[in-house]
């Protein structure tokens, strides 16, 4: 109970929505016409930072109903 009260907090759902962004951002550099990355491990990682970031969406919705007024 005490990680997922660490999850639940608005510094780890902005840690997620930055680290999710940073790895899209990374993955989209590595998907460039110059990279030697294969290109599916280059969408790989940018689709697990655009899964990051959206789930940082989820639980920022989520708490928002959650949390009592």
């Amino acid at each position: 109970m005490q990680l997922l009260d660490l999850l639940l907090q608005r510094e780890a759902i902005i840690g997620f929505a930055i680290g999710g962004a940073i790895i899209s951002t990374i993955g989209s550099y590595l998907l460039r016409k110059n990279s030697t990355t294969n290109p599916n491990t280059a969408r790989f990682i940018m689709r697990t930072g655009y899964a990051i970031s959206w789930a940082s969406v989820g639980i920022f919705i989520a708490v928002g109903f959650l949390s009592g007024w």
